[in-house]
C-alpha cells in the first residue's frame, strides 16, 4: 500500500503544479511600468499631406531667442507661413543667421505630444527647398536642442494642453518669449 501511495502523491502534487496561470499568484514576465498610452503616443496619429512652402522673404521672418546664452546664432520663423496642418502638426520655415551672416534654412514640423516631437522635411539650398527623408523624433532627452525644445515648451504649444496655439498666439510668444521659470506648466530636465 505504501508503494502506491507515494506514486499518486507525486502524481497529485505535479498535476495541480502543472495548473493554469491564471492560478498562480506571479507573473514571470512583468509588464510595461506605464500604461501604453503614455508610452506609445503616435498609435492612432497618421501624418497628414505636406507641401513645401514659398522661399521666405526677409520682411516675415519673425526673430525669436532661445534659452541659451551660449549661442552663436539669430534664429527666425517665417511667420507669414506658420501652418497648422489637418493632423495637428505644426509646419514652419526656421532660419538659423551666424554672426557673419551665412544662414540655415529648414522647413520643419512640430507636434505638441507631452514630449514633443520634429520632424525636417526640406533644408533651403540656393534659394529653393530640397526635400530630405527623415522620421518624426521626440524630444525627449535631447537637452542640447534649445531651440526646438523652446518651440515647444513656450512658443508654438499651449503649455498643459498639448496643443499648437493660434497663428496669432504664435507670433506673439515668437516676439515676446516669456522666461522658461515663468510657471508654464512643462517640467523642464
Amino acid at each position: 500500500m505504501r508503494s502506491i501511495t507515494l506514486p499518486l502523491l507525486l502524481a497529485c502534487l505535479s498535476s495541480s503544479a502543472v495548473g493554469d496561470e491564471s492560478d498562480r499568484p506571479f507573473i514571470d514576465e512583468g509588464g510595461p511600468p506605464t500604461p501604453a498610452s503614455v508610452v506609445d503616443e503616435d498609435r492612432s496619429w497618421k501624418e497628414g499631406a505636406t507641401t513645401l512652402p514659398p522661399w521666405p522673404n526677409d520682411s516675415d521672418l519673425v526673430e525669436f531667442s532661445v534659452d541659451d546664452p551660449s549661442s552663436q546664432f539669430r534664429q527666425y520663423i517665417d511667420g507669414k507661413n506658420i501652418r497648422v496642418g489637418s493632423d495637428g502638426a505644426i509646419r514652419y520655415t526656421l532660419v538659423m543667421e551666424s554672426r557673419s551672416g551665412a544662414r540655415n534654412v529648414s522647413f520643419e514640423g512640430l507636434r505638441c505630444t507631452p514630449h514633443g516631437a520634429i520632424k525636417i522635411y526640406a533644408y533651403g539650398i540656393g534659394g529653393h527647398f530640397e526635400k530630405i527623408q527623415s522620421e518624426w523624433e521626440t524630444l525627449h532627452g535631447r537637452h542640447h536642442d534649445k531651440i526646438h525644445r523652446d518651440l515647444h515648451e513656450l512658443i508654438l504649444c499651449v503649455p498643459r494642453k498639448f496643443e499648437p496655439r493660434s497663428k496669432k498666439e504664435m507670433i506673439h510668444a515668437l516676439r515676446t518669449r516669456i522666461p522658461r521659470d515663468a510657471g508654464t506648466g512643462f517640467v523642464t530636465d
